[in-house]
């Protein structure tokens, strides 16, 4: 049992009393009525959070550096290369190289593609529209983000669905707020895309990170049943919906990676790693 006195738990120096004492006599309300309380674990310092803005400063530049590159005539794998270099050439690594096997440093999901697509030959056309995600560590502070590209002149339902998913990502983030449950981010996505004809996989779904590519809490980006964890400044995580023209169902390929729609249709993502603040959120991956 911590001591109001004490030296607070998470490393800022201060008496318990005058540091996070509030905070946990809340929580410890919140989880009597049911809801899932984070771990102290996912509560970062100022000194996580400051490593993980420094990494998500060349996630940024990355994406900077491609806006004017990604057209129509280069290879998916041309994409991977530059992401690359980009990266090491600032002392940092791309997170997704030897992930688990991941061969690739960047992921380029076309079209039909979900999420984690193996960059390669695959050349974009006129028409296409490109998801580019990627995950920079940086002295072990990890950073994650995605965004679309469309392709020379695309049709308008593929426009529609990479404005409309945008509008889906930044509608979850704009449900993030001390003390909001995390479940509602999903709420509040579905709701906006199914209103727009639009379905959200669920299979997939975003993700606490800090000091680790992947770590709690799990971000569903639908509705669900579950009261949810509740969010508190000092958490980080991913807000990367997946939403589909078609059904919500997908399909994985034989790479062990790939992941497409059931049906052939159209998906789009983008993300965001997002910090909880005292006051609401702060878009740590969001260009200047």
């Amino acid at each position: 049992m911590r001591l109001r006195n004490d030296l607070c738990w998470c490393g800022s120096g201060k008496k318990y009393k005058k540091c996070h004492l509030h905070m946990d006599e809340k929580l410890k309300i919140l989880s009597k009525e049911g809801y899932e309380i984070p771990d102290h674990r996912i509560i970062y310092s100022d000194e996580i959070i400051e490593g993980v803005r420094k990494s998500s400063e060349i996630t940024k530049g990355i994406f900077k550096y491609l806006e004017d590159k990604i057209v129509a005539g280069i290879k998916t794998s041309d994409i991977d290369r530059w992401v690359h270099d980009y990266t090491v050439e600032r002392n940092a690594l791309p997170a997704t190289l030897g992930y688990n096997g991941f061969t690739k440093s960047c992921c380029t999901s076309v079209n039909d593609v979900v999420c984690h697509g193996i960059p390669s030959d695959e050349v974009l056309k006129d028409g296409d529209i490109i998801n580019i995600d990627l995950t920079t560590n940086l002295d072990g502070y990890f950073s994650d983000s995605s965004r679309m590209y469309m392709i020379g002149e695309v049709s308008e339902e593929a426009r529609r669905l990479v404005e409309e998913t945008y509008e889906c990502m930044m509608i979850g983030i704009g449900e993030v707020k001390p003390y909001n449950t995390i479940s509602n981010i999903g709420k509040a996505i579905e709701k906006y895309a199914i209103k727009k004809g639009y379905s959200v996989v669920e299979a997939l779904g975003g993700h606490g990170i800090g000091v680790k590519f992947h770590e709690e809490p799990f971000i569903n980006h639908f509705e669900t049943d579950e009261l949810g964890m509740i969010m508190v400044p000092g958490m980080m995580f991913t807000i990367e919906p997946m939403i589909n023209e078609g059904s919500f169902d997908v399909k994985m390929l034989d790479d062990g990676w790939t992941i497409k729609t059931i049906d052939g249709s159209l998906s789009a993502q983008w993300e965001h790693t997002i910090l909880v603040t005292e006051e609401g959120y702060e878009i740590l991956t969001l260009l200047d």
